[in-house]
Order: C-alpha cells, then structure tokens, then sequence
C-alpha cells in the first residue's frame, strides 16, 4: 500500500473520528442512538457507543477495500483498472458522510426526517448505476449471482439493466425524499430498491438459460 496514494483516503475516514472528538465535550451522557420510521427517539445509549459509528462505517469500509485485492482468488479485480479504486473511493466518502451525519443528528437530537439519509443513498444508487454499466467479472465488486459468475456475456447484460435500474431508481428516490412525507417515503424506498434488486436477479436467470439453450 502506498502511503501517499492512500492519504486521501485515509483523511476522510479520520474526519468523522475528528468531528467526534470536536463535539465530545459537549456530549450529554445519554445520546440517542436509533430512530423509528417516525424519525423518533426509540433507544438511548452512551456516549463511548458512538465511536462504534466511525469504526463500524467509514473504517471498517475502507479495511475491507484493502483487504479484498489481497484475498481475490483469481487476480480479476486488476482487471478493474481504476475503477476499484474509484469504487473505494466513492463508498469510503459515502460512509464518512453518513457517519457525520449520524453523529450531527445524535449531537443535536434533530433527526425527525428520514429522508435527509434515504436523499444521500439515492444519489448513492445514481452513481452506483453508472458505475455497474463497465464493470467486469470479479468476485467481490458487482451484481452477483450464479448466473452472472458463470458467463460473461450474463455479467454484462446484467450489469448493463442494473446501471439503468439503479440510475433510475436514485433519481426517483432523490425526487421523492423531496415530496413525500417521511413515513411514506420510507415504504417508498423499500419497494424501489426491492424492485431493483430482485428484477436484475431474475433478469440474469433468464438470459442465462436462454444463452445455455
């Protein structure tokens, strides 16, 4: 690993630990620790239990991301080019953001709407859309299923009506964080990412065996 191309990196996940450190003073000893689908308080905790936030989000994301080249059986992910690391790069900053988030809403005890997180993962399946469209076979990174690991031709197709799913999908979640009310919102986008998850799924199924025919 080299230092100097993981500075950055490493500088994003230590902003949340950062963030933490600034406000703990001003922490009282009970915090809240999780919301309901109302976006009210239904558990309090410690204080010590929010440096599980940074350590269980951004950290553990960006550990994982070094570790996966090193246990990848089959070299693929080299394949990748850049786009793994661009891939890291996009979740480590997406993880460090919903960790200050976290941390702000448990500060400041303000977290009555839901939607503010659902907004910020929409924007995360837009550009986990774009991304899929030129992803290639590996093991670890893209939409997996047994299908789409025992042919190429399945991977890309598949990969390619995830992109569009996905990049839909973000942008109708994005669309209703804005509109709806935060309950409904929430159901919401349950059925958005179940319907972009499962057809890809089936999708895959399907044209493999058309392909194995």
């Amino acid at each position: 690993m080299k230092l100097r191309k993981e500075l950055p990196l490493i500088t994003i996940v230590l902003i949340p630990f950062i963030y933490l450190a600034y406000i703990w003073k001003t922490l009282p000893k009970k915090v809240p620790m999780h919301w309901n689908i109302n976006g009210e308080i239904d558990r309090f905790g410690t204080k010590f239990e929010l440096i599980l936030i940074p350590v269980l989000l951004p950290l553990l994301v960006y550990i994982l991301f070094l570790l996966i080249p090193k246990i990848d059986p089959k070299n693929k992910l080299k394949n990748m080019g850049n786009k793994y690391d661009s891939f890291k790069l996009i979740l480590t900053i997406f993880m460090s953001v919903l960790a200050l988030m976290i941390l702000y809403f448990a500060k400041n005890k303000s977290f009555t709407n839901p939607n503010y997180i659902i907004l910020l993962i929409g924007f995360l399946y837009i550009i986990v859309g774009n991304f899929s469209k030129t992803i290639r076979p590996n093991y670890f990174i893209g939409f997996k299923t047994p299908w789409t690991l025992e042919n190429e031709i399945v991977w890309k197709d598949t990969h390619l009506l995830v992109g569009k799913l996905w990049f839909i999908g973000g942008l109708l979640i994005i669309v209703f964080s804005l509109i709806l009310d935060k309950k409904i919102n929430t159901y919401t986008f349950i059925i958005i990412t179940s319907v972009i998850t499962i057809i890809p799924v089936i999708y895959s199924y399907l044209r493999f065996k058309t392909l194995t025919k």
